[in-house]
């Protein structure tokens, strides 16, 4: 499936990158999205921007997102079933 929309055409310029890396941010930045409101996983996230899900995971912290992300009770309940 293919996505297409416009954006101004200075825009990767504005941000100092090429149409290219754009493109590459654009993809990463709307998977780090969808995964970080739990609605793909790492691994389609990682299939989406074409890289392997431990170089996504990685990545995830130059976008604000957290790797790992678990309230309080959750961090417990994984440390009284380690």
């Amino acid at each position: 499936m293919h996505i297409t929309f416009n954006i101004p055409s200075q825009l990767p310029d504005a941000i100092q990158c090429s149409q290219d890396e754009f493109t590459r941010q654009a993809k990463m930045a709307m998977a780090c999205k969808l995964y970080e409101i739990g609605k793909i996983s790492s691994g389609m996230a990682a299939q989406i921007v074409g890289i392997e899900r431990v170089a996504f995971l990685l990545q995830l912290s130059q976008y604000g997102v957290p790797m790992i992300d678990l309230n309080h009770d959750e961090i417990l309940a994984d440390i009284d079933h380690a």
